[in-house]
């Protein structure tokens, strides 16, 4: 009986040193389990992302939203550009009518054995674009000069000339741009000279000037165009004119400088 008691007596230590043993050794696994916490990172699910490559990203998506609002708006700014000029290249060109009026230089021989003179010469023409860029032209010019005649006997050296020339033909215009155009063409018809007003009625002829007379005249050449307005340009021509005075050929050069306007519009 007594030894019952003292043996219960007995396990009331051993108990309370269990128990002791089992908290120490729930202490000891906590702390490993927050130092291994403390040294490894969080381990993130597939789900997950990480918080700083996250802003990183919100950060870049305004500069690109930005980097395309701009392209577009370039583009529409180029298209608005592109679409203004072919509106003007349709305004200017879509014209059926110009005429155009300046003046010029020429190189002229008007004899056989006499030296080339300059002239100068006003010009006047009308174009009438029958379809597209295919006109019909008619051209006038006027040409005035001093004629240097060799030593003669009739003591006339330097005669006052002149020529006009009334010629027609086609023309093409190969280039139309916005501000600039070119254009072609190959005029024929008549030309008369006067090469004995200026000799005090001395015929011509007697001092080497070819007579007065009316022949062939024909002019191909090029010609462009800056443009001021859709309505208004400046063209600038190059000038072949060839006659025949005297039953000769002359090949003269030369050049024009004219204002166009332009009116009246092709039917469609």
């Amino acid at each position: 009986m007594h030894f019952r008691k003292r043996k219960g007596y007995l396990a009331y230590p051993v108990l309370a040193l269990a128990i002791l043993s089992a908290s120490a050794m729930s202490r000891a696994q906590d702390a490993s389990s927050q130092q291994q916490a403390e040294v490894q990172p969080p381990v993130q699910s597939a789900g997950q992302s990480d918080p700083a490559a996250q802003t990183d990203v919100q950060a870049q998506q305004p500069t690109q939203q930005r980097a395309e609002v701009l392209r577009e708006a370039q583009e529409r700014v180029k298209a608005r550009r592109k679409l203004r000029i072919q509106q003007i290249i349709q305004d200017t060109y879509s014209h059926k009518y110009d005429v155009y009026f300046g003046g010029g230089y020429l190189r002229f021989r008007p004899g056989s054995d006499l030296q080339k003179n300059s002239e100068a010469d006003w010009n006047v023409g009308f174009t009438d674009y029958l379809h597209g860029r295919l006109g019909v032209t008619a051209d006038f010019r006027g040409y005035y000069g001093t004629a240097y005649t060799n030593i003669n006997e009739y003591q006339v050296f330097s005669p006052s000339i002149s020529q006009y020339t009334f010629m027609a033909g086609p023309q093409y215009r190969f280039f139309e741009g916005q501000h600039w155009g070119w254009s072609a063409f190959v005029l024929a018809g008549a030309g008369h000279g006067n090469f004995g007003t200026g000799t005090g009625g001395l015929p011509a002829t007697l001092i080497g000037l070819y007579p007065d007379s009316t022949t062939f005249n024909m002019t191909p050449g090029a010609a462009v165009d800056y443009n001021l307005s859709p309505a208004l340009a400046i063209r600038l021509s190059s000038t072949y004119l060839l006659s025949t005075y005297g039953s000769d050929i002359q090949n003269n050069l030369g050049f024009n400088l004219a204002v166009v306007y332009r009116f009246g519009r092709q039917n469609k």
